[in-house]
């Protein structure tokens, strides 16, 4: 299960007028946006395995960029990124299992290899298809195109019965999921009058279990009309494809 949470006061984001912090010199570091859903994940994963004290929160301002974050840091000038033992790494899907796999704190993995085979599959399927397929739905038929996504995720809840999350104990999967669900929960009723838990009770089981943890819900920063309007410029801006693959997108400077 998840460590305790350690409360902590949340830095101001860095922009093009802020200084570097002193790269390099030994510190761990977690470079993330409050805004970006992809940061979100490495955030709750420093969360919940009790890593406060260990890796260091440096939000960086998406619209406006320090020039040394892409120099100095990290050249794909994304987020989020790690900096620990003297490199660089980034992209949120690697980070959850770097940071499970190199640092203290309880496994977000079990040990049962069919949960295991299972997560693969799921953690594959949140980039390849659900994100991307629910985002573009918002340009078509929001209702008949993610509900599909949202039934598939509905079933995947239902494999395992010892624990309201996806692998049954919370996992790698419920982290890579929440930043999106957390933000379609928000939106879909208000731009496309569509509740995402409506016949789908296991999902709105998870979704409040989810809520119920304090590593996840410190993460929660976004205001929930900012939200709204964030995505309703998605909505408005249908005829053009939404693209979700980068943390420089739409998406991810939510």
């Amino acid at each position: 299960m998840a460590a305790p949470s350690v409360q902590e006061v949340l830095p101001p984001s860095l922009d093009s007028t802020s200084q570097p912090p002193s790269l390099f010199d030994g510190s761990t570091r977690l470079y993330i946006n409050y805004q970006c859903p992809y940061a979100q994940r490495a955030w709750i994963t420093r969360n919940v395995k009790g890593l406060q004290d260990k890796i260091n929160l440096v939000p960086i301002d998406l619209q406006n960029r320090p020039d040394w974050y892409k120099e100095k840091v990290y050249p794909p000038n994304k987020v989020p990124s790690l900096e620990h033992n003297n490199k660089v790494i980034g992209e949120s899907l690697h980070l959850v299992k770097y940071v499970d796999s190199n640092f203290e704190g309880p496994s977000l993995l079990p040990d049962d290899l069919e949960k295991r085979k299972f997560s693969e599959k799921l953690i594959a399927y949140s980039d390849t298809t659900f994100v991307p397929e629910v985002y573009r739905s918002f340009a078509k038929d929001a209702r008949t195109l993610a509900g599909a996504h949202f039934d598939y995720l509905e079933k995947a809840l239902h494999k395992f019965d010892d624990g309201p999350f996806f692998l049954g104990q919370f996992s790698q999967v419920d982290i890579a999921y929440a930043p999106f669900i957390e933000r379609f929960q928000v939106f879909m009723p208000e731009g496309f009058d569509y509740d995402i838990t409506t016949g789908r009770p296991k999902l709105a089981k998870w979704i409040e279990e989810m809520n119920k943890l304090d590593g996840y819900k410190e993460t929660k920063v976004l205001e929930q009309e900012k939200t709204v309007e964030k995505l309703e410029t998605s909505k408005m801006h249908r005829q053009s494809p939404v693209k979700v693959t980068g943390a420089s997108t739409l998406v991810s400077n939510m």
